[in-house]
């Protein structure tokens, strides 16, 4: 099998049909059943379950699976890139801000790196409409600390959009340790660490609305995530056991979190 896409899905019941009819045809038109797209639902309340099932009978290319705890997105992404069968494995998020023909673009230009990102910041990136000053600093203050923190010349580590071979997928993703807001970050460092390369590109990017995020919260949340992470690269690695206890609850660390 040539392609798995995966995407994590919490209480996405509003937007997550739109999103696989959009995914769902334009990509077996151009695979047929050399690709899969795996939903992974954890811990919704809400029908996207349901709706996802149903749309499964529609599409042989589409499997869902469902964790009723709160896993995280990373968790989410992990757990079906457990059963995924192709060559190459990414993810996307389900509300549909990646249109498929940008997704594409990671497929086709992956090349010999390991793994390849979109990116909102990059010239010849496509962001509709503009997002909030909020949201644009919020995003540049993040990027600015994780290259700070992390030597990490990547412009956009947050967007929704990557793509790795299997080989790098099984050699990375399985060991994350941070599934919610430090996870991409993770994910990133590692495999620099691993000695693969890292391909950017532009995409093309909407803002969907639906979005259930308080952007001051999380911001801080991702803050405190970030810092945890730096803490376990360091020799100061003894002191997260603390910071957890002080700071866990903030972060919403997950169970079996390292």
């Amino acid at each position: 099998m040539k392609l798995s896409i995966v995407v994590p899905a919490y209480n996405e019941e509003q937007r997550i049909e739109r999103m696989l009819e959009a995914y769902l045809p334009y990509f077996a038109a151009r695979y047929g059943m050399d690709f899969e797209l795996i939903v992974s639902v954890n811990g919704s309340r809400d029908r996207t379950a349901e709706i996802v099932r149903r749309l499964a009978t529609q599409h042989p290319q589409l499997r869902v699976l469902v964790e009723p705890r709160r896993i995280g997105k990373g968790g989410a992404i992990m757990a079906a890139g457990a059963v995924a069968r192709g060559e190459l494995i990414g993810f996307v998020d389900a509300d549909g801000a990646t249109p498929p023909e940008a997704f594409e673009d990671l497929v086709r230009h992956i090349g010999r790196a390991g793994l390849i990102i979109a990116s909102r910041r990059l010239p010849g990136a496509v962001v509709q409409p503009r997002q909030s000053w909020q949201r644009r600093a919020a995003s540049r203050v993040f990027n600015f600390l994780v290259r700070r923190f992390f030597k990490l010349k990547i412009t956009d580590t947050q967007c929704g959009a990557k793509l790795m071979t299997a080989e790098a997928w099984r050699a990375i993703v399985p060991h994350i340790g941070l599934t919610k807001w430090a996870f991409d970050v993770d994910m990133l460092f590692k495999t620099r660490r691993a000695g693969y390369a890292i391909r950017e590109i532009p995409t093309t990017w909407s803002d969907i609305s639906g979005s259930k995020l308080r952007i001051g919260l999380v911001s801080f949340q991702m803050l405190l995530a970030i810092c945890r992470l730096r803490l376990l690269y360091s020799p100061l690695r003894w002191v997260v056991d603390l910071y957890d206890r002080l700071l866990g609850r903030v972060i919403e660390l997950e169970p079996g979190t390292q």
